[in-house]
């Protein structure tokens, strides 16, 4: 045989029949483990247990009007546990967003007040504040590595202690005036109050604004380089750095976007009533992390949706609005609150153990 002459190669025929054989890495998990390994797939399943509850135990639940207002109060709060759950995605917390809300929305009713302005002027004035504190929290994060615990702590402590002190100050009361005879107010209250009609039931712009954030954040995190990079700093920032993965830019925006969450349910408030109470905000922080953790996202970060915080969202408002519908001491919501969120931390601790089982 010359040396430009090569052997064939050595073809094996697979047997025509039998089981494909794998060993433990290349084995495809079942159907029920993938869709496990899903975050928001656990909460789906608790929000339709939740709804059917309370379908059953509270006839009401079953009327238009009383669906619509639960859908109402499940947006305001599902608005801000979106950017509250991409920040939790990329391993960060903020403690400041409850108070910041109302911080907002003090901003945009003294200065349109006060110096007897157009109300559109004192919302752009609160959008630049409400970025601002969202900036700073980050800043201060990044810059000096200290847990974002501590330092949106710190951040909710000034907006509260300010929003009382400063309102007092310039009012004079622990309310703002009254600003709906004001220029420009039912253009507002159009774009972050109004209702319309579906079937002869009014339903707010809340809920409308709150499927179209939901969808535009489920675009975001799966479609777009910003998506990957949010994953990367909340699985490890150390390791997104080292492949090129801008961490100071997003966790700055990141909490930047909770700041435009704060503001646009601040100015929802606002154009609902009016006026705004100084002392109001306290304790919601909780409840949009709440809704976020029961919505999939891990405390440890970069793992989570903007889908599962939406269900999230909707047991919240369901089971607040459906005690009260079953005729319930209304009391009972922190408790169901507390149940609700150790339940989803336990099942998402399974979830997460089960899906990387081999």
């Amino acid at each position: 045989m010359s040396m430009a002459q090569h052997a064939e190669p050595a073809v094996t025929t697979p047997p025509a029949s039998g089981p494909e054989q794998t060993d433990g890495r290349t084995a495809r998990r079942p159907v029920a483990l993938r869709l496990l390994a899903r975050p928001e797939v656990g909460v789906f399943l608790g929000a339709a247990a939740v709804l059917v509850f309370f379908l059953v135990v509270a006839p009401s639940v079953r009327q238009g009007s009383s669906m619509a207002t639960i859908l109402y109060q499940s947006s305001t709060i599902g608005i801000m546990a979106l950017p509250v759950a991409l920040l939790m995605i990329g391993g960060e917390f903020d403690l400041s967003s409850g108070v910041a809300v109302i911080s907002s929305a003090l901003t945009a009713s003294m200065l349109s007040y006060q110096l007897t302005m157009n109300v559109w002027a004192g919302v752009i004035v609160a959008l630049l504040v409400s970025l601002a504190i969202g900036f700073f929290n980050g800043w201060v994060v990044v810059k000096t590595g200290l847990p974002s615990f501590l330092v949106t702590l710190g951040t909710f402590l000034i907006l509260q202690g300010a929003n009382l002190a400063v309102t007092k100050w310039v009012t004079g009361n622990v309310a703002t005036d009254d600003i709906s005879d004001m220029d420009g107010f039912s253009q507002a209250k159009k774009v972050f109050a109004s209702s319309f009609d579906v079937a002869g039931v009014q339903v707010k712009i809340t809920v409308v604004w709150w499927l179209v954030f939901a969808a535009l954040a489920t675009w975001v995190l799966l479609r777009t380089k910003y998506g990957n990079w949010v994953f990367a700093v909340g699985g490890s920032k150390d390791s997104a750095r080292a492949v090129g993965v801008p961490v100071t830019f997003t966790k700055i925006s990141l909490f930047m976007l909770v700041g435009f969450g704060a503001w646009f349910i601040g100015m929802h408030n606002l154009f609902s009533f009016n006026t705004v109470q100084s002392g109001e905000g306290v304790g919601q922080e909780l409840i949009y992390i709440s809704a976020a953790v029961i919505g999939g996202c891990l405390l440890t970060g970069g793992s989570g949706s903007a889908v599962g915080p939406v269900f999230g969202a909707f047991m919240f408002g369901m089971v607040q609005q459906g005690i009260v519908y079953a005729g319930w001491n209304p009391d009972w919501f922190k408790a169901f609150l507390g149940v609700m969120l150790l339940g989803a931390v336990l099942i998402n601790l399974w979830v997460q153990r089960t899906a990387t089982r081999r």
